[in-house]
């Protein structure tokens, strides 16, 4: 088996680990002509960086409960914070917005290696394939130069002030009022994250009557915990 196909094997087993479903998912290789519902929602992004891939998620049906009762909230919205932390493994890149297409239209080619996410049948789909883009090719971090083809790529910054964990029924159940203790003392710094990527840290602040992050530090990649 090469070297790539237990990289996307691990990626696999990741994604299965981290979708939010009802039930633990485990992953395997699609068998031949194993295929969703070529009308299914898949949802697409794509990850340019060193190694540079597209990644397919079909699992309407595994996010199903996650998704009840949630609102508006859409199949790439509930995917994609797991599709955010399974690049964290591909090393340095940007990953695009995500979008929802037919599954028909995404998952053919034999480029496309496939994986079916189960937990007593198949509750979701992964796909994974390499793509070319005009950065070079290498299995190291990109180096400055290397990254000018990504220069005009608008990111999403996040300041986070603290995290907790709670099991979906609670989540479902918050409401206005509701108080949330955080993992994190009052007057710490606050993270910075770039795709769920910690990037620095810094001092909440306020200008013109808006928050603000005073940066303090900057996380480079030996020091992220």
């Amino acid at each position: 088996m090469s070297t790539t196909t237990l990289d996307h094997r691990a990626v696999a087993e990741e994604l299965a680990r981290l979708l939010p479903s009802s039930q633990p998912l485990t992953a395997r290789l699609a068998e031949p002509g194993e295929r969703p519902d070529p009308n299914a929602v898949a949802v697409v992004a794509t990850f340019v960086g060193g190694t540079s891939v597209e990644l397919v998620v079909v699992a309407e049906r595994a996010v199903a409960e996650a998704m009840d009762g949630a609102g508006t909230l859409t199949v790439a919205e509930a995917v994609r914070p797991a599709l955010e932390a399974i690049t964290r493994a591909l090393g340095a890149g940007v990953l695009s917005p995500a979008e929802e297409r037919p599954a028909g239209q995404v998952l053919g080619g034999g480029d496309l290696e496939l994986y079916a996410l189960t937990a007593g049948g198949v509750q979701a789909w992964f796909g994974i394939r390499t793509v070319t883009t005009s950065a070079p090719a290498t299995t190291a971090p990109l180096a400055p130069g290397s990254m000018r083809v990504l220069y005009d790529v608008e990111l999403t910054l996040t300041a986070e002030i603290g995290r907790t964990r709670m099991p979906l029924r609670d989540v479902l159940a918050l409401t206005p009022g509701t108080v949330l203790e955080l993992d994190r003392a009052a007057g710490s710094p606050a993270d910075v994250m770039v795709n769920g990527r910690l990037v620095a840290r810094g001092n909440v602040v306020v200008v013109d009557e808006d928050y603000a992050v005073r940066i303090t530090e900057i996380i480079s990649e030996t020091t992220a915990p």
